[in-house]
């Protein structure tokens, strides 16, 4: 694949590597994320991983090296003052400080220097290169974005992800819609990065990613390859128990609690097959939980929702942002294209969108009404 050798090349040649995981972060952005970062560091690479959530799930403690993620991107970039004195002896400099202004004082040695002698720029970018895992489209980096997009105009960019709505921003976009989780795609560019960079640590990371994208190998995107990477990984020592364990099986109290709430407000469409549940940011206080609490309650939804084809789940964040999460339990239904309906995207029959600007209520109201019609549509009734 061109693709995986361009990445390698690149990554090769770099000597500082910036690595960005999508938002709202996940089992699979997470592992991509920091199974790179610790492969980059073999090889005596300076890796970052940035991500926009500022509280990321407790349930993700265990991973290996998840404390070396920031939430701040270092993107400070030296202003260069340059003043051209060609054909006389350089200039005397001080400078100085007088209300809350930076004076620089350039005094010389004969002659004077005119405003045409003097030009700003700024300093070289810190990163050679910027990789972006997990990551359909440029606004799942949340307020990152506004600095990737610069970033994006100085630095090359390597897209890393297995969303068919994938919008291939990157200048090499290592895309595979058919691989279950993007960690799929990131375990052969590992091993042709160079030999003995796998480990335990890194396989679980890996692995970890897998397991959260298939639901535990239950989704319908859990392809005989996925069962045979899982093996692989397993193989080099992921410590497949622990993250079953720390995933599945060890639920926060108030994750428990968000999870009997969004049960309690569901409400059923039996006509059109359709579940949907909110959560508010009233929810959220009076439990004392977070929007990443309810990781996986739409999965419970799927196990446990008969004579049902959409099931849809809103949460309300601070600062006004609303997250919707859709699954379909039909292949007829492309989950991918209902998110496009509100601007969002994913997979076949798992996706996400976010909505600023209106009201819980209102947002409520605009899906349901829009996905009603779809099935009404569908269904012919």
């Amino acid at each position: 694949m061109q693709a995986q050798t361009d990445t390698i090349n690149l990554i090769k040649r770099s000597k500082n590597v910036l690595i960005l995981p999508s938002s709202p972060i996940d089992g699979d952005s997470l592992g991509s994320a920091l199974a790179l970062y610790l492969t980059l560091k073999k090889l005596g690479i300076q890796a970052t991983v940035v991500t926009a959530e500022e509280n990321i799930s407790e349930t993700y403690n265990f991973l290996p090296q998840i404390s070396a993620i920031t939430h701040e991107m270092d993107f400070l970039r030296d202003m260069v003052v340059t003043v051209d004195f060609r054909g006389s002896a350089a200039p005397d400099i001080k400078h100085e400080i007088q209300n809350n202004k930076l004076n620089i004082i350039i005094t010389p040695k004969e002659g004077s220097i005119s405003r045409d002698n003097i030009s700003f720029s700024r300093g070289p970018v810190p990163y050679d290169c910027v990789v972006v895992v997990d990551t359909a489209d440029i606004s799942q980096l949340g307020k990152l974005q506004e600095n990737f997009t610069e970033l994006s105009y100085l630095v090359p960019v390597i897209n890393i992800d297995h969303h068919i709505s994938n919008g291939t921003f990157g200048k090499i976009n290592l895309v595979d819609a058919m691989a279950a989780s993007t960690t799929m795609i990131i375990l052969p560019l590992i091993e042709a990065l160079g030999a003995n960079l796998m480990d335990a640590d890194i396989a679980t990371l890996l692995l970890a990613g897998l397991i959260t994208d298939t639901n535990s190998f239950q989704n319908p995107n859990t392809t005989p390859q996925a069962f045979a990477v899982s093996a692989q990984l397993i193989g080099y020592g992921a410590r497949q128990q622990e993250i079953i364990k720390n995933i599945y099986k060890t639920k926060k109290l108030a994750t428990l609690r968000l999870w009997g709430r969004t049960l309690t407000k569901l409400q059923y469409d039996e006509k059109h097959r359709l579940v949907w549940s909110v959560l508010t940011t009233k929810d959220f206080a009076e439990i004392g939980g977070v929007p990443d609490d309810t990781e996986g309650v739409v999965d419970e939804l799927m196990s446990n929702a008969p004579n049902t084809e959409i099931i849809l789940l809103l949460k309300e964040k601070d600062g006004g942002e609303i997250s919707g999460s859709i699954r379909t339990l039909t292949p007829a239904i492309d989950a991918s294209k209902l998110a496009g309906l509100f601007g969002g995207g994913g997979h076949m029959q798992a996706a996400g969108f976010k909505v600023h600007g209106k009201t819980v209520a209102e947002v409520e109201k605009e899906a349901v009404e829009k996905l009603k019609e779809f099935q009404k549509t569908r269904l012919g009734i």
